[in-house]
């Protein structure tokens, strides 16, 4: 098993150590080279989500990767991740992978001041500690799109298939169920 992390910008590295302790190699994508067949799966990181799909464009990656996902390569985006795998963005014109079908509210709890942790139950996998740093949340889903977990009534985990988004950072606790989920996403394909 072998899961690639981006490794453009954001929480990349915290991918890579909850990966580690769950005895997953993993594989950081930085250039086009990086981005091999040999991947069971990708994981897209929290961080700046305009600044991620500039360089994913710059290094030659994007339609590689958009073209692996629709393919059917599993694939794992947190807070930024989710934004980038959304096929709508209600507050700004920039739409990137278009890979789930998905409405998504970029800022959505306000800056980094509102910042904030609570215990979230997520289906299929239970209680977790939820991390949102200047999180997203979903604003609508489409057909196909099952919803995994709300905070205040609104979506901020869902599964379509062989991707998997969060708009909170599981990656920054000690928590590795979210990771352990998305590894049996990637074992079924």
């Amino acid at each position: 098993m072998k899961i690639g992390v981006f490794a453009l910008q954001g929480a990349f590295i915290e991918h890579e150590r909850a990966l580690a302790k769950l005895g997953v190699e993993t594989a950081e994508i930085r250039r086009r080279a990086h981005f091999t067949d040999g991947l069971d799966g990708v994981i897209l990181p929290g961080g700046e989500s305009t600044v991620q799909g500039k360089l994913m464009r710059e290094e030659g990656l994007f339609e590689p990767v958009k073209q692996a996902i629709e393919g059917g390569l599993p694939v794992f985006g947190t807070c930024a991740g989710l934004i980038l795998l959304a096929n709508e963005l209600t507050n700004d014109k920039n739409v990137y992978f278009a890979a789930l079908d998905v409405s998504v509210k970029r800022n959505a709890y306000g800056r980094q001041l509102g910042s904030f942790r609570t215990a979230l139950p997520v289906k299929g996998v239970g209680e977790v500690e939820a991390v949102f740093i200047r999180a997203p949340y979903i604003e609508r889903t489409g057909k196909g799109v099952e919803v995994l977990a709300t905070y205040a009534e609104k979506i901020v985990a869902v599964r379509r298939g062989r991707i998997l988004a969060t708009a909170f950072h599981p990656e920054l606790t000690d928590d590795l169920r979210l990771h352990e989920y998305f590894i049996g996403m990637a074992k079924q394909r």
